[in-house]
């Protein structure tokens, strides 16, 4: 059992490097986008399904309540979270369009829309950054393995580089919380650090 934790622990330590060096620029340049949205007044939606969708609702979480930083609210959505609006959606439309549906409903010009998917392949995702990229969102993709069909739709594509599931989540929520970070400190800056 040791030597399974040991691994693990390997594994996930080689992929933050991996990270480090070949996605810190992307990560910063999605900071910069994610904050010239905010400054305009413009809102962030976040999607996934399963594991992606419990980020998603951990990153519209951190945005709107507080990452580190005592400040302002800041305006987030997590699609995945209004079991009414799923279940009427997938009743009446189907799975597939569970999140392009709210985006329809919600989204507006200047608006950054990110979806996460471990394949790079969720077919609800995808239609929902279609649908983002026509109402003139910016469109994200927190993905994995080789970005999949999803990549293509993302004016920035952040792919963790693994085709490990539970390796690409740990990128995911690392990178995550490093724009709550990066978004704070660019916004209010480190002032009133503590939590």
């Amino acid at each position: 059992m040791h030597e399974l934790i040991v691994n693990q622990l390997q594994e996930h330590r080689k992929l933050m490097v991996q990270i480090e060096n070949e996605l810190s620029t992307s990560i910063a340049n999605l900071a910069q986008r994610l904050i010239e949205t905010f400054q305009i007044g413009n809102k962030l939606l976040i999607m996934g399904n399963g594991g992606s969708a419990a980020d998603a609702q951990h990153f519209a979480g951190e945005i709107v309540s507080r990452f580190r930083i005592e400040r302002p609210a800041l305006p987030a959505i997590a699609l995945s979270t209004d079991t009414s609006i799923l279940t009427a959606i997938g009743n009446d439309y189907g799975f597939e369009r569970v999140f392009s549906r709210q985006v329809e409903a919600l989204a507006a010009p200047g608006d950054a829309v990110i979806g996460l998917s471990t394949s790079g392949n969720s077919p609800n995702v995808y239609r929902a950054l279609e649908v983002a990229r026509q109402a003139g969102c910016s469109t994200i993709g927190l993905l994995g393995k080789d970005g999949g069909t999803i990549k293509e739709l993302c004016d920035i594509p952040l792919i963790i580089p693994s085709h490990d599931t539970p390796r690409v989540q740990e990128g995911h929520i690392t990178i995550i919380h490093i724009l709550c970070d990066l978004i704070e400190q660019g916004m209010f800056g480190p002032a009133s650090l503590g939590r």
